[in-house]
């Protein structure tokens, strides 16, 4: 640093002082992961630099947006089966971690119906061909680990979380290839894949598990033919919902879970809520749309984010999944996380033309751009993938292999909480749900910032700083303000308690 600089300690848990006091003291705590080995850290003091101007941050809690719905994770077969691999102390301490007040508290979780790529085998619930009445339904392959860690989940979750649930397929004998991977649903099979709905949701209350939203399906424009997946254009899920699914929930009581359509890329929202969302009755229905991440490692496509809204407003938004993606985990190696040397699908198999949207990236970056991009601009729930993969990025029926925040090995009984845990805690474990995302201004566009007020009253920031530089803060809120700063490649949230 220059040699003019003056250290000043400046202590951040200040006394609330009002606008009227000489000192215009904001009271707040700061909490910082970087690059340079902070981990979600409370930090107590700084070093500012008195002849380089702070960026000021304004805040206008009053001007707000959506109301955020949760952050979490997702249940899947292979993070289940990791868990029971390991001892009852660090399973418990990964649930725990997820899960526990002093975790991330994650708020909005997904899971899948029948068996995804990261299942340990294919399977349905509903085996036997031509069994238009599903007498012979059944989630017995839950029983071992899927439902066990879900229970354990909701036992440590204080207030609770909500879960959505997303078949990869229809049982093969319902489609027109009668395969677990690719086809389409035959349309005379449309109420039976209705009914295998409530059976599921049926069958999964009686496990004292109750499923808040449900997607038609995973990825409807198919993934390549590579593992559990089925086809539908947005006009054939609308007539499903519209006609079949939506009316079967409301018949059987059931209204109250959400129905979210889509769930896939961005870069195909408008096309598919122009269907969706195209008059009342298509509506009806649908409780908003769910998308993924993977059109890009950088771009989170704000254009059609604010298309997806502005369609349908009174309508959820929600992320329902994204991770880094054809990847190996890099265990215990944090600095990989923060350095753009990951690759996606993208990089090997994208056409030319979109070549340029999936290049080299750091895991960290890709995540707080990501959601504070997408809090930004209307998107009111962000859900991770898997909670817990192996050294591999399994296990996966597939070796499709993935990363996923918290890694273990389970051949010697260890657990790796990767930069991206922490990074996924700076929001979910304070942005909670009901809180109400608002403006903010920020005077120096390297950075990305997003705020929320809960319904506490207190007010959440997160700032992340992916430069190289040590960016001084003037965080300012109704003319009080705070000064601090942040860590070159570091995330922070910035808690201003209620007055």
């Amino acid at each position: 640093m220059k040699a003019n600089i003056l250290n000043i300690s400046l202590f951040v848990m200040v006394f609330v002082m009002s606008c009227k006091n000489a000192s215009n003291q904001l009271h707040v705590e700061v909490y910082e992961t970087s690059a340079d080995g902070n981990k979600l850290t409370k930090l107590e003091s700084f070093s500012k630099d008195d002849n380089d101007s702070s960026v000021k941050i304004e805040l206008f809690p009053d001007s707000t947006r959506q109301i955020i719905t949760g952050f979490g994770g997702s249940f899947t077969e292979s993070s289940a089966y990791l868990l029971n691999r390991l001892s009852k102390p660090n399973r418990d301490k990964i649930l725990q971690a997820y899960f526990g007040e002093e975790g991330a508290r994650y708020s909005l979780t997904r899971t899948h119906i029948a068996s995804c790529d990261f299942s340990l085998n294919n399977y349905t619930y509903a085996p036997d061909a031509g069994d238009l009445t599903l007498q012979n339904f059944s989630i017995d392959e839950d029983r071992d680990d899927l439902i066990p860690m879900i229970k354990d989940a909701m036992a440590i979750s204080k207030e609770g979380f909500n879960i959505i649930a997303s078949p990869w397929t229809a049982p093969p004998w319902m489609k027109d290839n009668n395969h677990f991977v690719g086809g389409k649903l035959l349309p005379e099979y449309y109420d039976a894949f209705a009914l295998y709905f409530t059976k599921y949701l049926e069958a999964y209350e009686a496990e004292g598990i109750d499923i808040w939203g449900l997607t038609p399906v995973n990825e409807p424009h198919g993934n390549g033919d590579n593992w559990e997946s089925m086809h539908f254009s947005p006009e054939e899920e609308t007539d499903f919902v519209q006609n079949h699914l939506g009316p079967k929930l409301e018949t059987e009581g059931r209204s109250s879970v959400n129905i979210l359509g889509y769930d896939q890329n961005r870069a195909g929202l408008k096309e598919w809520v122009d269907v969706m969302f195209k008059d009342e009755a298509s509506s009806k229905y649908y409780a908003g749309t769910a998308i993924h991440w993977y059109e890009s490692t950088y771009d989170y496509f704000p254009e059609d984010l604010q298309y997806a809204y502005h369609k349908a407003p009174n309508k959820y938004l929600i992320e329902t999944e994204g991770c880094v993606d054809s990847e190996i985990p890099k265990w215990k190696d944090d600095a990989w996380y923060w350095s753009k040397e990951a690759t996606d699908w993208g990089w090997d198999w994208a056409p030319d033309d979109q070549k340029h949207l999936h290049p080299k990236y750091a895991p960290v970056n890709r995540y707080a751009r990501d959601i504070i991009g997408s809090l930004n601009n209307w998107v009111d729930g962000w859900i991770d993938w898997n909670m817990v993969l192996d050294k591999q990025g399994g296990p996966n029926w597939f070796e499709n292999w993935c990363v996923a925040p918290v890694i273990v090995d389970p051949d010697i009984d260890e657990v790796y909480f990767t930069p991206i845990y922490y990074t996924m805690a700076h929001f979910s474990k304070y942005m909670r749900p009901g809180a109400k995302v608002f403006d903010v201004q920020k005077a120096d566009d390297s950075l990305m910032v997003t705020a929320a007020k809960n319904q506490d009253e207190s007010i959440v920031v997160v700032v992340f700083n992916e430069g190289e530089q040590v960016k001084n803060l003037n965080l300012n809120l109704n003319g009080v303000s705070a000064n601090f700063q942040i860590s070159a490649h570091a995330i922070q949230t910035i808690i201003i308690p209620k007055e």
